[in-house]
């Protein structure tokens, strides 16, 4: 009887699962229809998809926190917890330099780029001149008036670890040091004994409250996603950014695209077979509702309340992996950001040689450009505007121009969503090949 009503209730599960994804999509393409046939309209959506972006990103820190200790608490002795740790961590770092490398092959094949008109270049470069030197001034600022540099980058990256205000963590959503925290707090708690059933029961029952909510939030998310799409897409279509340098960068695009479809489509289905033996793209269509949620917000962070009810409820993935191993992924897995920015900074090189015929890119200068990548992509979350000043460091590392980066900001936005859903489904093949890491003696009862 238990048997049979697991099936069912797994069955339930699956269809609903599908039901939410098929819906999901339905509103992704009505919303771009929508902007396309009503630009201006489309763009009133905007605070119905602000409202649902917020109410996702509300929870994302007490869930964090909770759901970190609360795997913790679930192994029963912290010493456990060092494998799967280790894992997880070599796991993100391997295939973020897997992404790396893809995008620094399929850049190489494409040649993005080449041949492109010298003027074009000069006028973006000219045109966001001013935005770049301004946004270098303040990254500057903040590093205390040092240049900007690799050494910086990996030095904030080890400082992202720990903070002097844990309030203040909270407030600006960095999530390393409240993960950090939360490790050491749960991992004391472990060595208490009775003392701490209070506290452990508490933190055990929040955590089930805050995955009730996302999966009361899932019901409406059709909406939101439909308001955020539409929204944006109608702002493009207003602007005529859409169309804007089309023909210049529809093989950069092509190229970024290409290698993020290899990354998700090909390398972590890979990995996710070798390690697990399961069918990689019925995980992926399991993960589909986190995926499309990550392409229609932008945000590993704010999609991390839907990745792991999708990572649990549907892809059969333990609590305890996606309570550890989820949150971490959404801060330091960042596949996507460096496939992309390795592919953007040659584009940005052949671009260049167009305008200063004297300018060669060495094996070197590309190999510089995968391991500054790699680190920038990593340290992004700690840095003011993330996605454009990573980039800076790339290109500065190789002595680019830094306003050049304005020859990519036109499409960036659009690229962006599908990077981050590479992310947020990265960080899902994660959490299910650590999960065999886990000892099989956790305590289950508490998961």
């Amino acid at each position: 009887m238990t048997a049979t009503a697991n099936n069912e209730q797994s069955a339930k599960t699956n269809n609903s699962a599908s039901h939410g994804t098929l819906l999901i999509v339905v509103a992704i393409a009505a919303a771009i229809g929508f902007a396309y046939i009503a630009p201006k309209w489309a763009m009133h959506f905007d605070l119905g998809g602000q409202i649902f972006l917020r109410l996702l990103q509300m929870v994302v820190v007490p869930l964090v926190m909770a759901s970190v200790m609360s795997g913790i608490l679930g192994l029963g002795d912290v010493r456990k917890l060092g494998r799967p740790g280790g894992y997880a961590i070599l796991y993100y770092f391997s295939t973020t330099i897997l992404a790396v490398l893809t995008g620094l092959i399929i850049v190489n094949v494409f040649d993005p780029g080449v041949g492109i008109d010298p003027d074009i270049v000069r006028e973006r470069q000219e045109a966001e001149r001013e935005h770049v030197e301004q946004t270098t001034e303040e990254i500057k600022k903040e590093a205390d008036n040092q240049e900007v540099t690799l050494g910086l980058i990996f030095k904030k990256l080890v400082l992202m670890l720990f903070t002097d205000n844990l309030l203040g963590s909270m407030v600006e959503v960095n999530l390393l040091p409240l993960i950090v925290f939360s490790i050491i707090f749960a991992g004391m708690l472990t060595t208490m004994g009775d003392r701490a059933d209070t506290i452990a029961t508490l933190v055990l029952s929040i955590n089930d409250a805050l995955m009730s909510f996302i999966m009361l939030l899932m019901k409406v998310a059709p909406i939101g996603i439909f308001c955020l799409v539409t929204s944006r897409f109608g702002k493009a279509k207003a602007e005529g950014t859409v169309g804007e340098l089309a023909s210049v960068l529809a093989g950069y695009m092509g190229t970024v695209l290409t290698g993020l479809a290899f990354h998700s489509l090909v390398t972590l289905p890979l990995l996710l077979y070798i390690f697990t033996r399961r069918n990689p793209y019925r995980f992926l269509l399991q993960m589909g509702q986190a995926v499309l949620t990550a392409f229609s917000t932008a945000s590993s962070t704010a999609t991390l309340p839907v990745t792991m009810e999708c990572a649990e409820m549907q892809a059969g993935v333990s609590r305890r992996s996606t309570e550890f191993v989820l949150p971490l992924g959404a801060t330091i897995n960042m596949d996507g950001t460096a496939l992309y920015e390795a592919a953007a900074a040659i584009f940005i090189a052949n671009a260049y040689s167009a305008v200063d015929p004297t300018f060669d890119l060495t094996f070197v200068d590309q190999m510089t450009i995968a391991i500054t990548a790699t680190l920038a992509a990593v340290g992004a979350a700690g840095i003011p505007e993330a996605g454009l000043i990573t980039l800076l460091i790339v290109l500065n590392a190789v002595g680019l121009p830094l306003p050049l980066v304005g020859l990519i900001l036109p499409v960036d936005w659009l690229l962006d969503r599908f990077r981050t859903a590479v992310n947020a489904f990265g960080d899902s093949v994660g959490a299910a090949i650590v999960d065999r890491s886990f000892p099989n003696d956790a305590a289950a009862t508490k998961s």
